[in-house]
Protein backbone atom coordinates (compact mmCIF):
# COMPACT_ATOMS: atom_id res chain seq x y z
CA UNK A 1 0.00 0.00 0.00
CA UNK A 2 1.33 3.46 -0.65
CA UNK A 3 0.30 6.40 0.52
CA UNK A 4 -0.06 9.55 -1.09
CA UNK A 5 -1.00 13.19 0.17
CA UNK A 6 -4.28 14.52 0.09
CA UNK A 7 -2.86 17.27 -2.22
CA UNK A 8 -1.54 17.50 -5.23
CA UNK A 9 2.26 16.83 -5.50
CA UNK A 10 4.57 19.50 -6.92
CA UNK A 11 4.49 20.06 -10.59
CA UNK A 12 7.23 17.17 -12.40
CA UNK A 13 10.43 18.41 -12.70
CA UNK A 14 10.27 21.34 -10.75
CA UNK A 15 12.93 23.69 -9.27
CA UNK A 16 13.51 25.41 -5.74
CA UNK A 17 15.16 28.51 -5.69
CA UNK A 18 13.49 30.33 -2.37
CA UNK A 19 12.49 28.79 0.98
CA UNK A 20 10.93 29.77 4.15
CA UNK A 21 11.96 27.73 7.16
CA UNK A 22 9.92 27.64 9.98
CA UNK A 23 12.27 26.74 13.02
CA UNK A 24 12.17 28.29 16.21
CA UNK A 25 16.30 27.06 16.99
CA UNK A 26 18.44 29.55 15.65
CA UNK A 27 21.62 27.19 15.62
CA UNK A 28 19.80 25.08 13.71
CA UNK A 29 17.73 27.18 11.35
CA UNK A 30 21.10 28.98 10.55
CA UNK A 31 22.69 24.98 9.96
CA UNK A 32 19.52 24.43 7.86
CA UNK A 33 19.72 27.20 5.55
CA UNK A 34 23.28 26.78 4.72
CA UNK A 35 22.44 23.21 3.82
CA UNK A 36 19.87 23.66 1.67
CA UNK A 37 22.10 26.62 0.06
CA UNK A 38 24.79 24.01 -0.35
CA UNK A 39 22.83 21.26 -1.20
CA UNK A 40 19.30 21.77 -2.65
CA UNK A 41 19.97 24.67 -5.18
CA UNK A 42 17.80 27.51 -2.99
CA UNK A 43 19.45 30.90 -2.96
CA UNK A 44 16.60 32.74 -0.86
CA UNK A 45 16.19 31.99 2.44
CA UNK A 46 13.32 33.24 4.94
CA UNK A 47 13.24 32.62 8.63
CA UNK A 48 10.09 32.46 10.94
CA UNK A 49 10.71 31.13 14.62
CA UNK A 50 6.96 30.67 15.59
CA UNK A 51 3.89 29.77 13.60
CA UNK A 52 2.25 33.01 13.26
CA UNK A 53 5.06 34.58 11.91
CA UNK A 54 5.66 32.30 9.08
CA UNK A 55 1.54 33.13 8.31
CA UNK A 56 2.15 36.63 9.00
CA UNK A 57 5.33 36.51 6.13
CA UNK A 58 2.96 34.82 3.57
CA UNK A 59 0.27 37.21 3.92
CA UNK A 60 3.09 39.90 3.58
CA UNK A 61 3.66 38.85 0.30
CA UNK A 62 6.77 36.27 1.14
CA UNK A 63 6.66 34.23 -1.91
CA UNK A 64 8.82 30.88 -1.35
CA UNK A 65 8.95 27.93 -3.26
CA UNK A 66 8.52 25.79 -0.78
CA UNK A 67 8.26 25.95 3.13
CA UNK A 68 10.63 23.65 5.45
CA UNK A 69 8.51 23.12 8.50
CA UNK A 70 9.04 22.06 11.95
CA UNK A 71 6.48 20.72 14.25
CA UNK A 72 7.84 22.18 17.55
CA UNK A 73 7.60 25.69 17.68
CA UNK A 74 6.75 28.10 20.80
CA UNK A 75 3.32 28.76 19.65
CA UNK A 76 2.22 25.61 18.37
CA UNK A 77 2.83 21.89 18.44
CA UNK A 78 2.35 19.33 15.81
CA UNK A 79 0.40 19.14 12.75
CA UNK A 80 -1.64 21.73 13.39
CA UNK A 81 1.05 24.39 12.21
CA UNK A 82 1.15 22.01 8.96
CA UNK A 83 -2.89 22.58 8.26
CA UNK A 84 -2.62 26.23 9.14
CA UNK A 85 0.48 26.53 6.32
CA UNK A 86 -1.60 24.21 3.49
CA UNK A 87 -4.66 26.26 4.47
CA UNK A 88 -2.88 29.92 4.06
CA UNK A 89 -0.74 28.90 1.08
CA UNK A 90 -2.26 25.94 -0.29
CA UNK A 91 0.00 25.51 -3.36
CA UNK A 92 3.14 25.57 -1.72
CA UNK A 93 4.81 22.31 -0.75
CA UNK A 94 5.76 21.80 2.80
CA UNK A 95 8.56 19.93 3.56
CA UNK A 96 8.48 18.43 7.28
CA UNK A 97 12.48 18.33 9.35
CA UNK A 98 11.62 17.50 12.40
CA UNK A 99 13.13 15.15 15.46
CA UNK A 100 9.79 13.52 15.40
CA UNK A 101 9.61 10.33 13.93
CA UNK A 102 6.84 8.52 15.39
CA UNK A 103 4.97 6.82 12.83
CA UNK A 104 1.43 8.15 13.66
CA UNK A 105 2.60 11.47 12.72
CA UNK A 106 4.36 10.79 9.76
CA UNK A 107 1.16 8.73 8.53
CA UNK A 108 -1.02 11.99 9.55
CA UNK A 109 1.15 14.33 7.68
CA UNK A 110 1.12 13.13 4.39
CA UNK A 111 -2.75 12.25 5.09
CA UNK A 112 -2.67 16.13 5.59
CA UNK A 113 -0.72 16.99 2.42
CA UNK A 114 3.34 17.15 3.42
CA UNK A 115 5.53 16.45 0.26
CA UNK A 116 8.07 15.38 2.39
CA UNK A 117 9.03 14.09 6.16
CA UNK A 118 12.99 14.20 6.86
CA UNK A 119 14.53 13.56 10.45
CA UNK A 120 16.56 16.26 12.02
CA UNK A 121 20.24 16.41 11.49
CA UNK A 122 19.84 13.95 8.64
CA UNK A 123 23.06 14.41 6.30
CA UNK A 124 23.12 16.72 3.60
CA UNK A 125 22.61 13.79 0.81
CA UNK A 126 19.10 13.46 2.75
CA UNK A 127 18.27 16.74 2.02
CA UNK A 128 18.94 16.87 -1.71
CA UNK A 129 17.53 13.23 -2.24
CA UNK A 130 14.47 15.04 -0.78
CA UNK A 131 14.39 17.86 -2.93
CA UNK A 132 15.26 16.13 -5.97
CA UNK A 133 12.23 13.64 -5.33
CA UNK A 134 9.75 16.55 -4.80
CA UNK A 135 11.58 18.31 -7.63
CA UNK A 136 10.01 15.11 -9.80
CA UNK A 137 6.77 15.15 -8.21
CA UNK A 138 7.25 12.23 -6.22
CA UNK A 139 6.77 12.39 -2.11
CA UNK A 140 9.55 11.68 0.11
CA UNK A 141 9.67 9.86 3.48
CA UNK A 142 12.20 7.77 5.11
CA UNK A 143 11.98 4.17 3.85
CA UNK A 144 11.54 2.46 7.57
CA UNK A 145 9.33 5.07 9.36
CA UNK A 146 7.21 5.21 6.15
CA UNK A 147 6.77 1.63 6.47
CA UNK A 148 6.10 2.38 9.72
CA UNK A 149 3.26 4.74 8.96
CA UNK A 150 1.91 2.95 6.15
CA UNK A 151 0.73 0.43 9.15
CA UNK A 152 -0.65 2.87 11.31
CA UNK A 153 -2.53 4.57 8.53
CA UNK A 154 -4.03 0.93 7.20
CA UNK A 155 -4.70 0.79 11.30
CA UNK A 156 -6.51 4.14 11.34
CA UNK A 157 -8.43 3.64 8.42
CA UNK A 158 -9.66 0.16 10.04
CA UNK A 159 -10.80 2.41 13.19
CA UNK A 160 -12.03 4.78 11.44
CA UNK A 161 -14.51 2.84 9.38
CA UNK A 162 -15.99 1.58 12.72
CA UNK A 163 -16.56 4.53 14.44
CA UNK A 164 -18.13 5.62 10.88
CA UNK A 165 -21.12 2.94 11.11
CA UNK A 166 -21.92 4.65 14.86
CA UNK A 167 -25.57 6.85 14.85
CA UNK A 168 -25.29 10.55 15.76
CA UNK A 169 -26.62 9.22 19.07
CA UNK A 170 -24.18 6.56 19.51
CA UNK A 171 -21.43 8.99 18.70
CA UNK A 172 -22.56 11.46 21.03
CA UNK A 173 -22.74 9.20 23.76
CA UNK A 174 -19.28 7.91 22.94
CA UNK A 175 -18.09 11.24 23.41
CA UNK A 176 -18.92 11.36 26.61
CA UNK A 177 -17.76 8.15 27.58
CA UNK A 178 -14.61 9.33 26.67
CA UNK A 179 -14.87 12.26 29.15
CA UNK A 180 -15.51 9.61 31.63
CA UNK A 181 -19.19 10.12 32.44
CA UNK A 182 -21.24 7.05 33.73
CA UNK A 183 -24.61 5.76 31.95
CA UNK A 184 -26.42 7.96 35.03
CA UNK A 185 -25.01 10.91 33.74
CA UNK A 186 -24.74 10.55 30.30
CA UNK A 187 -28.88 9.31 30.42
CA UNK A 188 -29.15 13.48 32.28
CA UNK A 189 -27.27 14.83 29.54
CA UNK A 190 -28.87 13.70 26.36
CA UNK A 191 -32.59 13.57 28.16
CA UNK A 192 -32.86 9.99 27.72
CA UNK A 193 -33.63 6.95 29.53
CA UNK A 194 -30.68 4.88 31.13
CA UNK A 195 -31.66 1.89 29.53
CA UNK A 196 -31.26 3.82 26.67
CA UNK A 197 -27.98 4.91 27.18
CA UNK A 198 -26.85 0.70 28.25
CA UNK A 199 -28.65 -0.06 24.68
CA UNK A 200 -26.46 2.12 22.62
CA UNK A 201 -23.31 0.91 24.64
CA UNK A 202 -24.08 -2.37 24.03
CA UNK A 203 -24.41 -1.25 20.85
CA UNK A 204 -21.14 0.69 20.00
CA UNK A 205 -19.00 -2.10 21.48
CA UNK A 206 -20.36 -4.62 19.35
CA UNK A 207 -19.82 -2.22 16.22
CA UNK A 208 -16.21 -1.24 17.42
CA UNK A 209 -15.42 -5.17 18.05
CA UNK A 210 -14.39 -4.37 21.41
CA UNK A 211 -15.38 -6.35 24.69
CA UNK A 212 -15.85 -3.26 27.49
CA UNK A 213 -16.56 0.35 27.85
CA UNK A 214 -12.69 0.98 28.12
CA UNK A 215 -11.83 -0.41 25.04
CA UNK A 216 -14.09 1.39 23.91
CA UNK A 217 -12.77 4.34 25.09
CA UNK A 218 -9.38 3.50 24.30
CA UNK A 219 -10.02 2.72 20.75
CA UNK A 220 -11.72 6.30 20.49
CA UNK A 221 -8.78 7.97 21.86
CA UNK A 222 -6.55 6.37 19.26
CA UNK A 223 -8.03 7.48 16.78
CA UNK A 224 -8.38 10.85 17.82
CA UNK A 225 -11.90 11.18 16.34
CA UNK A 226 -14.08 14.31 17.29
CA UNK A 227 -16.92 12.16 17.87
CA UNK A 228 -19.10 15.27 19.07
CA UNK A 229 -18.73 16.27 15.26
CA UNK A 230 -19.68 12.46 14.45
CA UNK A 231 -21.97 12.46 11.02
CA UNK A 232 -23.37 9.19 11.23
CA UNK A 233 -27.01 8.72 10.60
CA UNK A 234 -29.23 10.58 13.06
CA UNK A 235 -31.14 8.11 14.91
CA UNK A 236 -32.18 7.74 18.32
Amino acid sequence: MTIMPTTELTPAHATFSSALIVEDHPLFCDALAMTLQAACGITVVATADRLDQAVALIDNGVDADIIVLDLQLPDIEGLEGLARLKARAPRTPVLIVSSVTDARVIASAIRMGAVGYVPKHSPRDIFRQAFDAIGRGEPYFPEEPLLLAQTAAHKADGIAAKLSSLTRQQGRILDLMCEGKLNKQIAYDLSIAETTVKAHVTAIMRKLGVQNRTQAVLLAREAGHALHLHEGPDKA
